[in-house]
This record gives C-alpha cells, structure tokens and sequence, in this order.
C-alpha cells in the first residue's frame, strides 16, 4: 500500500542517521581535519550544483551546445532575492537555528548548531531531486527519486554532523516541511507543471546548491535562504501564462 509522502519520510530517516553517526565521527576529526574537511565539503556541494546547471540548461543541437532558460533565471533569482530579502528569510532560519542552539546546547560557545542547522536545511532542500522527486511522489506515487536523494544526504549528513555537530539533524524538520508540502500539493499544480517549469525550477536550485558551496569557502556569503522564492517563480510565471495567455 502507497503511504503519501514515503520518500520524505524515508529521506528524514537517512539525514537522521547519518546525523547520529555524528557520535562517532566527532570523535576522531579535530579542529584541523575538520577545516580541510569543511574546504573539500565546499568543492563537493558546489561541483553537485554545477552538475544540475548543467544538466538542466545546456541542450544540443546541431552538435553545438546551447543555453536555455537564461533571461528567465535571471528575473527569477532577482525578483525571488527582493521577495525572500523583503521576508528576510536568512534571518528567520538563523533565528530558528538559535532557539534549537539555545534548547539542545545550552547556548555553548563557539557552537556551530545554528550554521549546521541553516546550511543542511537549505542544501537538503533547493535542489533538484528535492523538488522533482516531490513533485513524482506526489503526482505519479513514485518516490524512487526520493529514494537516491535519501542516499546522497545521508552521506552529507555524516560529514556535515561531523562537522557542523547537531544541528544538520534538526534540519530534518525543515526537510519534512519543504518537500511535504511540495509532495501534497503536487497533484493540485499538476496540470500546470509542463517539464519546461521543472527544468527550470531545477535550474535554478542547483544555483543555490552552488552559492552554498561557495558558502562554505568564501566570504562573503550568499544569503541563500533570501534566494529561495527564486526557484518558485518560474512556475508562478508560467501559471500566470496558462491563466491570462
């Protein structure tokens, strides 16, 4: 029988586990193994991002490769950045990063909960497989892509527990939330998901990926969590195109 939301469940699960195997691995990684680890960390989350611009917006035709979806990707993370800015949603994630700090660590010094928190929540969601696999589990009952994207964030969440510590496994809240959500209200903006706003919804998360890997080198950072609104507007553009074209 079909349980409604299984791959968001099953994705949890794995960030979770791979978060407790934190116990373990903060054990034997010190300060500076920790620092190549997060530099390397930063490369693999960034070359995972590129991967997906790539898949996503580069065609061939012709034998010749050619971009797509360009002036669109840019009105979206320009009007998504004013939205999310004007929400100011980076802020709203820190804070709720902080009262979980506050809660389970007694506001120790020098905790990274909060940053483990906002980078595992953000990277577990804006991405590709995130919205795509919700979008199948909740349309077609078809959570395999879940499935492989419970895989790779398990694996994340071991190295990023390690880390950053605790706070990656309270990211699985916002993971239940984000792709809950996009899985039960999938078959209600089904007709209007044409693979042309998939591609291009993907398209721009995989960009985010990327600032986050960029995050985790360079400074100073992209507020991310400002740019999520930006992965939703080619899907309200398009809907408005279907409604009013």
């Amino acid at each position: 029988m079909y349980i409604v939301g299984i791959g968001t469940i099953v994705n949890v699960l794995a960030v979770v586990a791979g978060s407790l195997l934190d116990l373990f691995c903060k054990k034997i990684i010190n300060d500076k193994l920790r620092e190549g680890v997060m530099s390397a960390l930063g490369l693999a989350v960034f070359t995972i991002g590129l991967s997906g611009v790539v898949t996503n917006s580069i065609t061939v035709s012709e034998n010749a490769l050619s971009s797509q979806f360009t002036l669109l990707m840019i009105l979206s993370i320009a009007i998504g950045s004013l939205i999310g800015t004007l929400i100011d949603i980076e802020k709203r994630l820190d804070d709720l990063g902080n009262f979980f700090q506050r809660k389970f660590t007694k506001n120790e010094t020098g905790s990274t909960f909060a940053q483990g928190f906002v980078s595992a929540s953000l990277l577990f969601c804006v991405g590709s497989m995130a919205i795509v696999g919700s979008l199948n589990d909740g349309i077609s009952h078809d959570p395999n892509i879940l499935y492989a994207k419970s895989i790779l964030d398990g694996i994340m969440a071991i190295v990023f527990a390690s880390t950053l510590g605790v706070g990656t496994m309270m990211s699985c809240l916002t993971l239940v939330v984000y792709q809950g959500s996009i899985t039960l209200c999938a078959s209600l903006v089904a007709p209007y998901l044409t693979d042309a706003v998939i591609a291009q919804m993907g398209f721009i998360g995989n960009i985010l990926i990327m600032a986050i890997g960029f995050n985790f080198v360079y400074k100073p950072k992209f507020k991310v969590g400002n740019m999520l609104p930006a992965v939703f507007i080619p899907f309200i553009y398009y809907l408005f195109q279907a409604l009013f074209a």
